[in-house]
């Protein structure tokens, strides 16, 4: 069985953006046989300073990620950061994230899980693959159809993570899909001056010992121009970069 791939720029900056991503995403996909997840926030509520690009919105936002599905075909994902936000986003997306910072957040937890739609949790930087059997229970005893589980890496210090892959087969004793996301695990959380750094050369390597951990899916924010970004600039993988590297974990 092929994994799953999520793929699509941190935040929508604009519709072009969303545009150029989706097209070479397409592309993969009729190519490789895959069905690549478009992936965009319309807020990124958890920006490090008050300054910091967030995005055009939920209502905006939505609108132009419901544009991608209609125009190219593609199954979409976002992350939501407050309750109520999960019905409305449900109504365009196919599978509803919840931020690492915010997975044991009951409520959040139990508003998504009433759509029926699939949810993402990502594993907080500070618990450790076992403990995302808590944050998966809540969602299944709310209603939830499928739970996915996203390992992210973990605190390490400040300003760092470091990835346990050990977490991955833990995880995959509570659920069947484990992502990797294999570009938020090297970032340096707010080690920029005000912004998370990080370093996108080893975004490969994440992908490749996390597929040899036994992950069953990859995660990737990807941007024709990452260092001009508005969000996550340093740990965004080149678009062109991206079809190389799903080639590997496809086969």
């Amino acid at each position: 069985m092929k994994p799953i791939i999520i793929a699509g720029p941190c935040v929508i900056e604009s519709q072009e953006l969303l545009n150029t991503v989706a097209e070479t995403l397409v592309n993969i996909n009729s190519k490789h046989k895959t069905e690549i997840i478009f992936k965009a926030s319309f807020d990124k509520a958890n920006r490090t300073s008050i300054h910091s690009f967030r995005g055009p919105g939920i209502e905006k936002g939505l609108e132009m990620l419901s544009e991608v599905k209609k125009k190219y075909g593609l199954r979409l994902l976002t992350d939501i950061h407050e309750s109520w936000q999960a019905e409305i986003a449900a109504q365009v997306v196919d599978v509803l994230q919840i931020p690492a910072f915010l997975c044991r957040q009951t409520d959040l937890l139990v508003s998504a899980a009433h759509t029926g739609k699939t949810i993402n949790i990502k594993k907080a930087q500070f618990l450790s693959g076992q403990d995302m059997r808590y944050p998966v229970e809540k969602a299944l005893d709310a209603g939830a159809n499928e739970v996915w589980l996203t390992e992210r890496g973990n605190s390490f210090g400040y300003n760092n993570l470091i990835v346990d892959f050990r977490n991955i087969p833990d995880m995959l004793d509570i659920v069947p899909t484990v992502i990797m996301d294999c570009t938020h695990s090297v970032q340096r959380p707010g080690g920029a001056g005000g912004k998370t750094g990080g370093d996108r050369r080893f975004v490969p390597s994440m992908a490749l010992a996390a597929k040899a951990f036994g992950a069953t899916g990859y995660f990737f924010e990807v941007h024709p121009d990452p260092d001009k970004g508005l969000s996550d600039a340093a740990n965004m993988l080149q678009l062109d970069n991206l079809e190389s590297l799903v080639e590997k974990l496809t086969e």
